[in-house]
């Protein structure tokens, strides 16, 4: 049988040699730790994933030819335009009488379509149909391609709206006095009358209602592109 003393001491010996133990598993895990965290640095980081937004195809508005719209889209990017919510887009292969002028809403999708006039010089026959175009001064046509909306003026047919041409085709539409206007011969009731509209010098020209509409959406260097479809 051991002593009560012997016990004791052997208890004092165990919790000696237990302090000693955890102590050097305290320092063999923070060797352990000192030698890890160097290990892990050193590794290469993985390359990080740019992130991409990729833009929604555009989807062509209801009643604007696909095609036209593609040319439309195309010029509205090459020639860096940028106001990029409202654009006009006018197709000279339909006739006077048809709403031809559209306005579209690139963000909501929406389309407004009304009549425009043609130069007379684009329809000698008085056809109601755009024959040819011209950017000759003195010309009295329709030139086509990409224009941008100027600035307000008050001249012959009340507050107007000036362009300016951006393409080969009608470069000379600032120096033509080529404008937004509206006209008596644009008004609806030359469709019952006559079953086209009137012919311009070459101006947009437009009911006084629709000329109202068309200019506060396009103003402030918005995009108006003006072509005739080939078949």
């Amino acid at each position: 049988m051991q002593s009560v003393g012997s016990n004791s001491l052997n208890r004092r010996e165990m919790l000696r040699l237990g302090a000693a133990g955890a102590g050097g598993l305290l320092l063999s895990s923070a060797a352990s730790s000192q030698t890890l965290v160097p290990s892990i640095l050193s590794q290469p980081m993985a390359p990080v994933e740019p992130v991409t937004r990729v833009a929604a195809a555009p989807v062509t508005p209801l009643g604007v030819d696909p095609t036209l719209f593609q040319k439309a889209r195309a010029a509205l990017d090459s020639h860096r335009i940028a106001p990029r919510d409202s654009i006009g887009i006018v197709d000279f292969t339909l006739a006077s009488r048809d709403p031809r002028f559209h306005l579209v809403d690139l963000a909501g999708g929406t389309v407004e379509s009304f009549r425009v006039a043609h130069g007379r010089g684009s329809d000698p026959d008085h056809s109601g149909f755009v024959e040819r175009f011209s950017n000759q001064p003195g010309s009295e046509a329709t030139s086509n391609g990409t224009y941008t909306t100027g600035e307000y003026y008050h001249g012959k047919y009340g507050l107007s709206m000036k362009v300016d041409g951006l393409d080969w085709s009608n470069s000379n539409a600032a120096a033509r006095a080529i404008v937004i206007h509206n006209a008596w011969y644009a008004e609806p009731e030359m469709i019952d009358i006559h079953g086209k509209l009137g012919r311009s010098e070459g101006c947009f020209a437009l009911s006084r209602a629709d000329q109202w509409k068309v200019m506060s959406k396009l103003a402030g260097g918005r995009m108006i592109f003006a072509e005739k479809l080939i078949a």
